[in-house]
C-alpha cells in the first residue's frame, strides 16, 4: 500500500462531505497497511457552524471509541488528511502519539505542521513526528476549488484560504 492509495480513501470522503455541502476534508488513521478509522469535517453548513468538528479530530475520536488505541504503538500509525492539519488538530495529533501525518493540501491560512516544536513546552516538544506533504495535492485541490467556487458554500468565503485555492493552476 502506498500514500497515494491511503490518500485517496481520505479524498474519497473529502468528496462526500463536499456533496453534502461541508468543508472537504478527509481523513483515515492507518495501522499496518490497514485503516482502522476514518473522519470528514463537519459542522461547516449554515446553522452548525463550529470549529472543532475537524475531520482529524473526528478521526481521533472515533480511534478512542475502538479500544485498539491502548493495544498497539500508535507511533507505527499514519494520519491522512486531505488538508494540513490546523494548530488545533496537530497539537491533538501530538498528544496522541501518532508518528506520521501525511496531507495533500497546504493550509495557508491555519497550517499547523510547520511549527518549530522546539519551542513549545515538553509535553509537545517531546513527541517524535514525521510530516509528508504535498501527496496528492492536484486532487484535493480540485475538491477545494470545487467548494469555493460555489457560491451557496459560504465557510471561509473570501478567506486568505479560499483566495490562495482559487489563484493555483493544477
Amino acid at each position: 500500500m502506498t500514500h497515494e492509495y491511503f490518500m485517496n480513501e481520505a479524498l474519497r470522503l473529502a468528496g462526500i462531505a463536499l456533496k453534502e455541502g461541508e468543508f472537504p476534508v478527509g481523513c483515515v488513521i492507518v495501522f499496518e497497511n490497514k485503516i482502522i478509522v476514518s473522519g470528514s469535517r463537519k459542522g461547516t453548513i449554515a446553522g452548525t457552524v463550529n470549529e472543532t468538528d475537524h475531520a482529524e479530530i473526528i478521526a481521533l475520536r472515533n480511534l478512542s471509541d475502538t479500544g485498539i488505541n491502548n493495544d498497539i504503538d500508535r507511533s507505527r500509525m499514519t494520519l491522512y488528511s486531505t488538508m494540513e492539519p490546523c494548530l488545533m488538530c496537530f497539537g491533538a495529533i501530538l498528544l496522541s502519539g501518532i508518528g506520521t501525518i501525511v496531507y495533500a493540501f497546504e493550509d495557508v491560512m491555519g497550517g499547523g505542521t510547520k511549527i518549530d516544536l522546539k519551542t513549545l513546552s515538553p509535553l509537545y516538544r517531546n513527541r517524535k513526528l514525521s510530516v509528508i506533504p504535498g501527496v496528492l495535492r492536484s486532487k484535493s485541490l480540485e475538491i477545494f476549488k470545487a467548494y469555493f467556487s460555489n457560491p451557496s458554500n459560504f465557510y471561509w468565503r473570501g478567506s486568505l484560504l479560499a483566495d490562495y485555492t482559487l489563484a493555483q493552476k493544477d
